[in-house]
């Protein structure tokens, strides 16, 4: 076998999306060659996802026409040449418009591949004692062996051209009884799933992805944060993403000493055994946060303004943002004044406006509405775009009003006049009172969110369409 020496680390795209061939350095003399088979920074640089490989696999063959079937495993594959010369076939068995595309190549030591989960792979080698092998970043098991998807060789359909006709092949007896193209059950994608799947913000989840068989709920009936027996209950090798829609979110409650342990617990240890369980099995996690970090001190706060939470609930979300920090693949979504499904501020609005009520309003605390609807689809849109992980700050669009203006608001829209409402100073409103410290100046910078793609509606249209379609009776 000759070998081109010196080539550059090369990456080329393939017909089958995320199947990507690489050209190796090799560098020889006198003595063989030596090259870098698989150098993570480098490779990393190029495009190739950080797969975190975990186990790593030979496969020898002894003679010329050895042929390995097309089985589509669930785990990604870096694979190379140690010795001698193969004839690689690559078909896609995925659940997706790319399902059954090809893409063939021959490979020496100075080429590599890498297949993502659920692309099939099969090779041939040209040459007696060829040695194939391949990095793997899942460890095998009887278990993952039974999600393995197969394609029989002789296909008629993907029609690969093996260079030595398969009938003068070496192969197993299993490989010649793998179902062909149109018998074959796609690998289904791996999932995401949504935590906290009852609340204001996982309903809207559910509204969004109704009936895509890849997102999976979960409420707290099936799936307690707080609970180590949720997490050893999964399969997590199945996912390929969290969303953290579960908080606790009593305000004045977590002021209390009950409420201040629940509030840790489910808003920081909870979290913490989320970021664990995302950084073991590399999965991304989605996290809500609140403009509640903050202690209102600016009139507007952007994703690199250090935390100063003011009460127990600010601080248990700062705390879990620092948590989730850490994990590689994260996206925090920070809002302000959440309105969706179940109680909130506008419903309350609008049933003391039926009820011909007068009420007295803060209004020296100034901010935006963030409503479910465009948070969950702020979270799809974060996720399959890809975009760069990190914090992002999420309200809808529109000029930044106080509590008061909001209620006023609320009952114009609902037929009753603005000046039912009065306001009133957040000292005065909770004098006497319980209650937990207020930032007065919530308004998030939506820069960061916008570079993205993606505009938040409009805070007026939103409310008005929330009232008119009966949010408020839901």
């Amino acid at each position: 076998m000759t070998i081109e020496f010196s080539k550059k680390l090369t990456q080329h795209d393939t017909p089958i999306p995320g199947v990507k061939l690489y050209d190796l350095p090799v560098h020889g003399d006198n003595r063989g060659w030596f090259k870098e088979n698989w150098q993570r920074e480098k490779m990393v640089s190029l495009g190739l996802p950080d797969f975190r490989p975990v186990q790593n696999n030979i496969s020898f063959n002894e003679k010329a026409g050895t042929t390995r079937g097309i089985h589509a495993e669930p785990w990604d594959k870096f694979i190379s040449v140690a010795t001698g010369r193969i004839f690689g076939a690559w078909v896609d068995l995925r659940e997706g418009p790319s399902f059954g595309t090809v893409f063939t190549a021959e490979l020496d030591a100075s080429q590599a591949i890498f297949i993502p989960r659920g692309v099939g792979n099969a090779f041939q080698t040209l040459e007696d004692n060829t040695a194939y092998t391949y990095l793997v970043n899942d460890h095998w098991s009887a278990d993952a062996q039974s999600q393995y998807t197969f394609l029989n060789l002789a296909d008629e359909s993907v029609a690969i051209p093996w260079p030595i006709a398969l009938d003068q092949a070496e192969l197993s007896d299993k490989d010649r009884q793998h179902p062909r193209l149109a018998d074959v059950v796609p690998m289904p994608a791996k999932k995401v799933l949504v935590i906290g799947a009852n609340g204001q913000l996982g309903k809207a989840l559910q509204d969004l992805y109704g009936g895509d068989a890849a997102v999976e709920f979960a409420g707290r009936d099936s799936f307690d944060i707080g609970a180590e027996t949720s997490f050893r209950s999964r399969n997590w090798k199945n996912y390929s993403a969290i969303i953290n829609a579960a908080a606790y979110t009593a305000v004045d409650a977590a002021e209390t000493p009950e409420g201040r342990a629940c509030a840790w617990a489910v808003n920081v240890s909870g979290v913490a055994r989320l970021a664990r369980t995302a950084v073991e099995h590399d999965l991304t996690l989605v996290h809500v946060s609140s403009d509640y970090v903050f202690d209102g001190g600016q009139e507007s706060h952007d994703e690199t303004e250090p935390f100063t939470p003011l009460g127990v609930y600010g601080q248990t979300k700062a705390a879990g943002d620092a948590v989730v920090s850490i994990v590689p693949r994260h996206y925090i979504v920070r809002t302000s004044w959440v309105i969706g499904a179940g109680s909130n501020f506008v419903k309350t609005m609008a049933s003391l406006a039926k009820r011909g009520i007068t009420p007295s309003v803060v209004n020296d605390q100034v901010g935006r509405l963030t409503f479910t609807e465009d948070i969950a689809a702020c979270i799809k849109h974060l996720l399959d775009n890809g975009a760069d992980y990190g914090t992002y700050n999420l309200s809808n669009e529109g000029t930044p009003q106080s509590w008061a203006d909001i209620a006023a608001d609320v009952f114009e829209l609902t037929g009753s006049p603005r000046d039912s409402v009065t306001g009133v100073s957040t000292e005065e409103y909770f004098r006497g009172k319980a209650a937990a410290p207020r930032p007065l100046a919530s308004t998030l910078n939506l820069t960061k969110i916008k570079s993205t793609g993606f505009v938040p509606a409009e805070s007026s249209s939103r409310l008005a369409a929330y009232l008119r379609n009966g949010r408020v009776d839901s």
